[in-house]
C-alpha cells in the first residue's frame, strides 16, 4: 500500500510517501480502507519527536481518517464490511497513523459515520470536534446555562467549541477578530468581543457581568494572570494549547474564588472519553452543525507539504483533506 511516514523524527520534509507493508488486523482490529485523512497540529507534534509517544519506525503519521471496512478481526462485533466508519486516535501510543491506503484500527476506537455525512468534509472535524467535547465537558464539566468564554472562537478547535458549548445550552462569548464575528455567532456565540481592540480581560469582563464559569483558550495564548480574574465562584479554567508557554498564575486570587486550572490533551484521553465525545461529534456531524469554514483536498502525497502549510501558519481556518484516490 502506499503510505506517508517517516523513518525518524525531523521536520515536514522528513515525511516520505512510499510503499510500505499492508497492516494485517489482529483478532481485536478492523482494518479500514482509507478514503481521507488530514493533518492536525498534535501530528506535527508526534512527527517532529515534541511529544513523547511510542513510534516503531517506519512510522506513517496522522490520527483521523475516513474509510470503509475492508475485514475485521476475530474477536470483533458490530462491525460490517463496506461499512463507513471513522477513527481519531491514530498515530500515536504505539499504534501506526492514518495517512495510508489501508489502515489497522483498534475496534474500541473506531466509530460508523453517521449516513448522509460527507467523508472529506467530516475528517477535518473529527479532532476539532473531540477536543472541543473533551475540554467543556469531561474536563470542564459544562452546564446549560454556564458563561463561557472562547478565545480563538474563529479557529477550528475554537469553532468547534462554540458550537459544542452553544448545544448544550450555555451563554457563550467568543473572542475573536472583528471580521468574524458574523461567523462565530452563527456558529451560536451570544457575544463576540474583539481581540484587536483594546484590553480584552476588560472587555471580557463587561460581556460577563456574572463572571466566567468556564474560559478555554483555544489560540493558546493562556493569559492566566487576565483570566483567572474574570473567573465566578468554582469557575474553571481549561488548557489545551500552547505547548510552550510559561503563563504567571495568581495563585491567591484562583483559590479565593474556589477556582480551578486544568489542562488536557487530547492524545492522553482514555477510550472510554473519546467513545463519548465521537457519539456528541456524531450528532452535531448529523444535524449539519460541525462542520469545516472552509476547506480543500490535497492528494495523500502531499501530506508533507499539509504538515508544512500547518506549521508555517498558511491554513488559518482552512482545513485540508488528504485523499487517497
Amino acid at each position: 500500500m502506499r503510505a506517508a511516514y517517516i523513518s525518524e523524527f525531523g521536520p515536514a520534509h522528513s515525511i516520505r510517501f512510499g510503499e510500505l507493508p499492508e497492516p494485517r488486523p489482529g483478532a481485536h482490529d478492523v482494518l479500514v480502507d482509507v478514503e481521507v485523512t488530514t493533518a492536525n497540529h498534535v501530528d506535527t507534534f508526534i512527527r517532529s519527536g515534541a511529544v513523547d509517544t511510542p513510534v516503531e519506525f517506519p512510522f506513517v503519521v496522522g490520527r483521523d481518517l475516513v474509510g470503509r471496512v475492508a475485514a475485521v478481526g476475530d474477536a470483533v462485533t458490530g462491525f460490517a464490511v463496506g461499512e463507513r466508519v471513522w477513527c481519531n486516535s491514530l498515530g500515536h501510543g504505539g499504534r501506526q497513523g492514518a495517512a495510508a491506503e489501508r489502515a489497522r484500527v483498534p475496534a474500541e476506537r473506531l466509530y460508523r459515520l453517521p449516513e448522509g455525512v460527507d467523508p472529506a468534509a467530516a475528517v477535518t472535524v473529527l479532532h476539532p470536534g473531540a477536543t472541543a467535547y473533551l475540554g467543556l465537558v469531561t474536563h470542564g464539566g459544562l452546564r446549560a446555562g454556564a458563561t463561557v468564554v472562547v478565545i480563538g472562537a474563529a479557529g477550528n478547535v475554537g469553532a468547534a467549541m462554540v458550537v459544542v458549548a452553544a448545544a448544550a445550552g450555555a451563554r457563550v462569548v467568543a473572542v475573536a477578530h472583528p471580521r468574524d464575528e458574523a461567523y462565530c455567532r452563527g456558529l451560536g456565540a451570544d457575544a463576540v468581543v474583539d481581540r484587536t481592540a483594546g484590553d480584552v480581560t476588560a472587555r471580557l469582563a463587561r460581556a460577563c457581568p456574572g463572571g466566567v464559569d468556564l474560559y478555554l483558550d483555544a489560540a493558546g495564548i493562556n493569559d492566566l494572570a487576565g483570566a483567572v480574574g474574570l473567573l465566578a465562584w468554582r469557575g474553571r479554567i481549561v488548557l489545551l494549547a500552547g505547548l510552550r508557554t510559561t503563563p504567571t498564575l495568581p495563585a491567591g486570587e484562583l483559590y479565593v474564588r474556589d477556582g480551578s486550572v486544568v489542562g488536557f490533551a487530547i492524545t492522553r484521553a482514555t477510550v472510554a472519553e473519546l467513545a463519548e465525545a465521537a457519539e456528541h461529534v456524531n450528532g452535531l456531524l448529523a444535524d449539519g452543525r460541525l462542520r469545516p469554514r472552509e476547506r480543500f483536498t490535497l492528494p495523500l502525497s502531499a501530506t508533507a507539504e499539509a504538515h508544512r502549510m500547518l506549521e508555517a501558519g498558511e491554513l488559518r481556518g482552512m482545513r485540508v483533506a488528504l485523499s487517497t484516490e
